[in-house]
């Protein structure tokens, strides 16, 4: 089983590798902004997957501002993207999972089993 520290770091590159795959023009610090992670962690997981070869950096032909790249997701990376998927979309089975044992003991204790609970819900003429 992963550490909950390897947890987030996968679901940071997920987060950075779906970000890149739908606008690969994004710069660092929109991957960080969107992330929410600093603009150094940004460039840190980014050069991380360039150099495990998930992501490979293009120049902009027609851009006057030559200097600019996209982040383009290799074949390579487009697979260890699905892998990271398919992992985040397990281990949040699992926590949901784990949350309705919860609820369903707390309603027990509370003497709320088997009553339906109204969700909080806003009311519609705001």
């Amino acid at each position: 089983m992963a550490s909950r520290r390897e947890e987030q770091q996968a679901e940071i590159r997920l987060k950075v590798m779906r970000l890149i795959s739908q606008n690969p023009e994004m710069s660092t610090r929109q991957v960080a902004d969107e992330v929410g992670i600093s603009n150094g962690s940004a460039y840190y997981v980014l050069t991380a997957l360039v150099e495990k070869g998930f992501v490979k950096l293009g120049n902009f032909k027609k851009n006057p501002r030559k200097g600019q790249y996209a982040h383009l997701l290799t074949p390579k990376g487009i697979r260890e993207k699905s892998l990271l998927t398919h992992s985040f979309i397990e281990r949040k089975r699992e926590e949901f999972e784990t949350l309705k044992a919860e609820i369903k003991a707390l309603e027990e204790e509370a003497g709320l089993a088997g009553e339906a609970i109204p969700s909080p819900r806003r009311d519609k003429s705001t």
